[in-house]
């Protein structure tokens, strides 16, 4: 099975977390799934995570909080 089949290419059926190597095979429905459905996306390698896809007004959150070493220490510090 390729990657590309494995979801079957619809943003519907973008899990939460997936490969880098999936995410790659289907990029416009893994933008699509975050953009339109207000969703973020794990991607991993070799089951560890390593990023993820998020909605624009997350990142722009993100940046209006001093960038993302300010942003965890704000959130860290609000969930304490």
């Amino acid at each position: 099975t390729t990657s590309r089949n494995r979801y079957s290419v619809h943003m519907d059926s973008i899990p939460n977390e997936m490969a880098i190597s999936d995410a790659r095979a289907n990029l416009t429905e893994v933008v699509n799934a975050v953009r339109l459905q207000d969703r973020t996306v794990r991607l991993s390698r070799r089951g560890t995570p390593q990023a993820a896809v998020v909605p624009v007004d997350v990142l722009d959150l993100i940046e209006a909080a001093g960038g993302l070493a300010a942003a965890r220490h704000a959130l860290k510090a609000a969930t304490e």
